[in-house]
């Protein structure tokens, strides 16, 4: 039959007209090219052409009913027997000539879409994803993708779907606090409109989002190799965060260890950290510190991704360095001046 309309749509061969529109309307919102970011449009314009004709044809009883009979060739040639004389697809083969009642008139894919939209809805913010893709919201642990819907082979047997496939995403805390954007290049297996396998290269590009942690999931929907009878495998990306020289991540804590002297502990010292962002931040200690104290600064750890402009704490755990040894002069001169003190 050549391309498969109904597999291109996800429905099956008995879908109504009310499941035509539904299913039309879910991928176009997916794959018009203005909804997608510029990595991705090229695979765009190519998917939206494919739905568009797809729905052209299935939603026209004429087309649909000569598509079903023949197949996707004869639809587009006209070379096929009045339906009258054919008991079976196999009179093409054996009586092929012009129907004269009948031409194929491919609609525009543009005018499709703004029969359900209207004009105004071309545009506008992206779809997501992966690719954007990636795209999602703010959940720490959550995933980050476009629902994937139910495929359908062309006898309306449901698919089956290839295991998902998990990649590490290494990123730096830099990259988790400030925000970042990762291209992965990625190359897979696919059939192309012939039926003929072909090897796809793409660039998926991921926006790392201002305060996501270790294990947020970021999926790119059947980007996996093609086989034949089996839905391509969801690819996912999985956050794993890499060791800072000085900071580490509690959750939406930043830690970090600093040590000071008796001497510093006793009389007060100014700390001094350059934060994620590159900022210089001063932290003074007026008070006496004890050996495991820790200083909490407001504001200054990991950005919320749930809650926009806020942050978790820094928190300075403090040790303290005795010194190694002291001198009998030495020993005098501290009972001197702190036996009072400490008694």
């Amino acid at each position: 039959m050549g391309v498969d309309y109904y597999n291109m749509l996800k429905v099956n061969r008995n879908a109504s007209d009310d499941d035509l529109k539904k299913a039309y309307k879910r991928l176009a919102m997916i794959w018009h090219p203005d909804k997608n970011p510029s990595a991705k449009r090229i695979e765009a314009e190519a998917k939206f052409k494919q739905i568009s004709e797809a729905y052209d044809v299935l939603s026209d009883p004429q087309k649909r009913q000569i598509y079903d009979l023949y197949g996707e060739e004869a639809l587009k040639s006209g070379l096929y027997p009045p339906p009258s004389s054919a008991s079976s697809s196999s009179h093409y083969y054996q009586r092929q000539h012009t129907n004269p009642s009948f031409r194929f008139k491919p609609r525009d894919a543009d005018d499709i879409y703004e029969e359900f939209f209207g004009s105004e809805s071309r545009g506008g913010g992206g779809a997501g994803g992966g690719g954007g893709a990636g795209g999602g919201g703010g959940n720490n642990h959550g995933r980050y993708y476009f629902k994937s819907n139910t495929h359908y082979f062309g006898n309306g047997a449901e698919a089956k779907k290839a295991a998902p496939i998990e990649n590490a995403l290494p990123c730096s805390l830099e990259d988790l606090y400030k925000g970042a954007k990762k291209k992965m290049r990625i190359s897979r297996i696919a059939y192309d409109a012939s039926g003929k396998f072909q090897t796809l290269e793409e660039i998926l590009t991921i926006d790392i989002k201002p305060g996501w942690k270790k294990g947020t999931k970021i999926t790119f929907p059947e980007k996996g190799n093609q086989e034949p009878g089996i839905i391509p495998a969801d690819l996912i990306f999985v956050v794993d965060e890499k060791l800072h020289p000085i900071y580490k991540r509690d959750g939406n804590d930043l830690v970090v260890n600093e040590e000071i002297t008796l001497l510093e502990a006793l009389t007060g010292k100014t700390l001094e950290f350059t934060t994620l962002d590159g900022r210089n931040l001063m932290i003074p200690l007026t008070d006496i510190v004890k050996p495991g104290a820790e200083v909490l600064v407001p504001n200054e750890g990991m950005p919320i991704s749930r809650e926009p402009g806020k942050k978790g704490n820094l928190r300075i755990k403090i040790d303290v360095r005795y010194p190694s040894r002291l001198t009998s002069e030495q020993k005098s001169e501290l009972i001197r001046v702190l036996g009072g003190v400490l008694q």
